[in-house]
């Protein structure tokens, strides 16, 4: 196999799995009558101590106005809330309630109980090196990203 090849391989293969282990995870969300792109817009607030809507904006790739809605229905499920930066009280800051983080949760352990499952049949070995290796690959990406 050329090396063209090998990263052809490679890149279908992440996208396939990212596929897979999404969906799986999601299963949980049909319980909170939550979106995908509103479970996406519910990670990021939680990835941060308060994400403004512009910057939600920005990472869902959205309009204001779209991302202001999707906070709106995720406030009034109870899994954000809105609060005033108190350094300056025109910014408002999207917060996680312990709600959206009980979704995350169960949602990140459905996703692990997945990779366990398909990483099963992998010799000591590989389930040894594979961290290593995603996590070298996602430094680089970030690097590149951030860059």
């Amino acid at each position: 196999m050329s090396d063209k090849d090998s990263i052809i391989s490679i890149e279908k293969s992440i996208r396939y799995i990212s596929a897979h282990v999404k969906s799986h995870g999601r299963e949980i969300l049909k319980t909170y009558e939550l979106s995908p792109l509103q479970f996406v817009a519910l990670q990021w607030a939680g990835d941060k101590e308060g994400i403004t809507i512009g910057e939600l904006s920005s990472r869902l790739y959205l309009a204001h106005s779209t991302t202001t809605d999707i906070v709106d229905k995720l406030e009034n499920g109870g899994f954000v809330r809105r609060q005033k930066y108190e350094k300056d009280k025109r910014i408002v800051l999207v917060l996680m309630e312990d709600k959206g983080r009980e979704v995350i949760n169960e949602v990140i352990d459905k996703r692990i109980s997945y990779i366990s499952d398909i990483t099963d049949h992998l010799s000591t070995e590989e389930k040894t090196m594979l961290p290593g290796i995603l996590e070298s690959i996602l430094h680089e990406s970030e690097q590149r990203n951030n860059g």
